[in-house]
């Protein structure tokens, strides 16, 4: 399993993703951070990403936090 740490910007207009300078993922998710509403599509949109399926992607640390680190079955 791998460990991968993501800035997440809830409330975003549609979502995206990209790295910045430093080569850090980034990504922003439309969904509204209410209820774990963004962190549920946070782990869809890296599964969907990553090509991998929902079930393969798991919200392990940051659930309060922007900073997020996802783990990844492969």
């Amino acid at each position: 399993m791998k460990k991968i740490q993501v800035w997440v910007k809830p409330s975003a207009r549609s979502n995206s993703w990209g790295r910045d300078e430093s080569g850090n993922l980034w990504m922003r998710i439309a969904a509204p951070p209410t209820e774990g509403k963004a962190n549920a599509q946070a782990e869809a949109y890296l599964a969907e990403i990553l090509g991998l399926s929902k079930s393969k992607v798991r919200l392990i640390k940051g659930q309060t936090s922007r900073l997020k680190t996802f783990e990844i079955e492969e």
